[in-house]
């Protein structure tokens, strides 16, 4: 396995997205291990970007705020890069059924005028693209790994995968050294916490320390598997300095798949208080829910050695833990 920090010291590095949950988190990481951080972000509203997130590190960061949507934006940013984390996206399955021509612009066109700036402008650049298990609409068979159909349920599950297929159309057709993740739900410190049209467990991280039930929509029997956002960094590090990812999609997974109901316990029972209740899908939630779904991350593992190291017990001690002392600035 390679040993990310021989490959990022003194590299340099920038992250599309990184004001927001997991882009914060990987410059942290990235710092650590030695490497020039830029970040940029259009710090669009709804999409979770913070400028808390990097306070700890403010002075050590390049911040750009600016909007790829703009066509020089995308050639400005990538000169000079070694490494690009390509963590810009809209994430909102709602938000992308009520505004989808958004989300095409941000999840299709974006990406599009980034790969070709890379193409024409930086060839040699290294590229992780954040993909996501909402491809894959309802399961046709569990665990679900990469050969799965590709059946979206939802417009941001078509852009997102268009996305993908830029970057590695450009890998096929160019040689461009992409990488597509398709992450499963992530949580950890720095998520959005405002509401649920990001992430649930965010709705349901505020409501604990709000005193209110959890909601747990339908039966609450569906099953999901979570990756604690370090676990995640993990992987995106391992992805950009492993030379056989080039060309490859990874599925992320966990070894701990649970119900939904067994999940608003544990969180009940780590935080130490709480209540949840079941409640009907609305309707806007109902008609693109994918039911079960559990990854098969045996790809990954067996090429790049990624594997959660993070339980989901000890992931949400170290959550709540944040949130405790952070939690104005994600209310």
């Amino acid at each position: 396995m390679i040993d990310p920090a021989e490959s990022f010291q003194g590299k340099n590095t920038l992250i599309t997205g990184g004001l927001g949950f997991i882009g914060s988190n990987l410059a942290h990481r990235l710092l650590a291990l030695g490497a020039k951080v830029k970040v940029v972000d259009a710090a669009l509203q709804g999409t979770g970007a913070n400028e808390f997130n990097l306070r700890d590190i403010r002075s050590a960061v390049e911040i750009q705020n600016a909007d790829l949507r703009d066509p020089g934006v995308a050639l400005a940013m990538i000169e000079g890069q070694d490494y690009l984390f390509n963590l810009a996206g809209l994430v909102s399955h709602v938000d992308s059924m009520e505004s989808p021509q958004i989300d095409l612009e941000v999840n299709a066109a974006c990406q599009l005028s980034i790969v070709q700036a890379c193409l024409k402008h930086n060839p040699g650049i290294k590229i992780v693209y954040a993909g996501t298990r909402q491809i894959y609409g309802r399961s046709q068979y569990l665990p679900v790994d990469e050969k799965h159909p590709i059946v979206p349920v939802d417009f941001n599950g078509v852009t997102k995968r268009a996305g993908e297929m830029y970057h590695l159309v450009s890998y096929r057709a160019y040689g461009l050294h992409t990488t597509s993740l398709r992450m499963i739900n992530t949580y950890g410190p720095r998520m959005h916490c405002r509401d649920g049209r990001l992430n649930f467990l965010g709705e349901w991280i505020r409501r604990l320390f709000d005193h209110q039930p959890l909601q747990v929509f339908g039966t609450g029997e569906q099953i999901r598997d979570l990756n604690f956002v370090d676990d995640v960094a993990d992987a995106l590090l391992l992805a950009a300095s492993d030379e056989k990812s080039a060309g490859q999609i990874y599925n992320l997974g966990s070894p701990e798949p649970i119900r939904l109901l067994d999940l608003a316990q544990l969180m009940i029972e780590v935080f130490d208080s709480g209540s949840y209740e079941l409640c009907p899908f609305p309707a806007e939630r109902k008609r693109i829910d994918i039911g079960d779904y559990h990854g098969d991350y045996s790809k990954i593992q067996s090429q790049l050695g990624w594997q959660p190291k993070v339980s989901l017990r000890e992931g949400l001690a170290r959550t709540f833990e944040y949130y405790r002392q952070h939690r104005e600035h994600y209310w």
